[in-house]
């Protein structure tokens, strides 16, 4: 799995591409820790190189939610395969987020909600 965190506008971009599972979890939540922690964070997470996300991946999530929810931030997440969106709908995920197929979408839906 890789994990590139950069700049995007008056957001941070959150690149993930590889698997996230019980062995690589921990490498994707110490930036979106690390980001989603200061206060009015804005966070584009974009998962169009993501094939499989496990419970794991689902704890990660949550505690993404949990941190911008604490810190007033906002998330957008970009390019969730079917299967991703199918289990994250089915497990109540889907709710806490908004979903956009490319980054330029997601920074749109990120201003809207300003």
């Amino acid at each position: 799995m890789d994990v590139q965190v950069k700049p995007y506008d008056d957001a941070t971009l959150i690149e993930v591409s590889g698997d996230i599972d019980g062995s690589t979890a921990s490498i994707l939540q110490e930036p979106i820790v690390e980001v989603s922690s200061q206060k009015d964070s804005r966070i584009l997470l974009d998962m169009s190189q993501v094939d499989f996300m496990s419970s794991a991946g689902l704890r990660v999530m949550l505690l993404l939610y949990r941190q911008i929810s604490a810190n007033n931030g906002r998330a957008v997440l970009i390019g969730l395969s079917e299967e991703i969106q199918d289990t994250m709908r089915a497990t109540g995920f889907l709710k806490f987020f908004q979903v956009a197929d490319s980054v330029e979408e997601g920074k749109q839906k990120l201003d809207a909600s300003s």
